[in-house]
């Protein structure tokens, strides 16, 4: 089918985020590219054609800035620019200072991507090595070539939203480590128990048929199989139940205390193993984060 207008959607939403970024890096700007760090900060100003207008090495934070950006305005004006636009690379914390130190003098502020930054350097003159100079100039370079994004607004929602986003960034990072942990110990001493379930750590029967081996017999497989079944079973749904379950998947109820006879793996050291075993799920809870995010089985 033919378009009739020769543009497509994916061209309009291109068109209108070059537009919004032209208005933020608009011809009678020039550019200010910054290389940040700690207390050493390069800044140079260019032109749309990443010639380089002034450049000069600021020994101070990143809250001290603002003299670099009156420094930088003051040059631009000299080669008769209007104004400035202000980029840089988002790392750390310090873009933030300086977005809102340029938001003080009512200065465009743009970011580059550090990975485009990276690749641009390879292909500056087919080296890797990284410079304050170099990197400034093509932060300047790609804000010229609108290979850059407007960072999003300063405001609480904003911090709270990427504050939260990190803690579940290291929760999930924790919890993956502590399952490949308690994975690892089963294949050594239990292999059997991970065959008991498709996904083993994802269904909510298998977690408390274990949480009932370890944490109510102390791994003491004699002790569980005393119990019979239908105790194990009923063991099983009592814990699901006081989780918020709503019942156990009898298959897997029955495969663990099956498995409970096999003696397939290294039993001399299961002792020492469930010892291990304990310390990345404490007695009496699951690791952290993977019981609120397991599903029925």
């Amino acid at each position: 089918m033919a378009n009739g207008s020769g543009v497509s959607r994916g061209d309009r939403n291109r068109n209108a985020r070059l537009a919004r970024l032209r208005g933020l890096v608009p011809v009678t700007d020039a550019i200010v590219g910054i290389d940040l760090a700690d207390a050493k900060q390069m800044v140079v100003v260019t032109d749309h054609d990443s010639r380089v207008l002034a450049r000069k090495t600021f020994r101070c934070r990143a809250w001290d800035l603002g003299v670099a950006l009156d420094w930088a305005a003051g040059r631009a004006a000299a080669h008769g620019f209007a104004d400035v636009t202000v980029s840089c690379e988002p790392t750390g914390h310090r873009w933030r200072v300086l977005g809102q130190l340029a938001a003080d003098r009512s200065m465009p502020f743009v970011c580059v991507q550090p990975m485009l930054t990276s690749w641009s350097r390879r292909a500056e003159d087919l080296t890797v090595d990284k410079t304050d100079e170099k990197d400034a100039v093509l932060i300047a370079r790609l804000t010229a070539q609108l290979r850059c994004y407007q960072p999003e607004p300063v405001d609480e929602t904003w911090a709270r939203l990427r504050h939260l986003g990190a803690r579940r960034e290291q929760l999930i990072t924790e919890t993956s480590s502590q399952i490949q942990q308690m994975r690892d110990l089963l294949d050594c001493v239990w292999p059997a128990a991970l065959d008991t379930a498709q996904q083993p750590f994802r269904s909510r029967t298998w977690i408390a048929a274990l949480s009932v081996i370890v944490d109510r017999d102390g791994a003491d497989f004699t002790r569980t199989r005393r119990l019979g079944a239908a105790r194990f079973e009923h063991a099983v749904r009592r814990l699901i139940l006081s989780r918020g379950g709503q019942k156990p998947c009898l298959r897997i109820v029955g495969k663990m205390f099956t498995a409970l006879t096999d003696q397939a793996g290294v039993t001399a050291h299961r002792p020492a193993r469930w010892s291990g075993f304990n310390c990345c799920w404490p007695t009496g809870t699951t690791p952290t984060g993977v019981w609120s995010t397991l599903r029925p089985a």
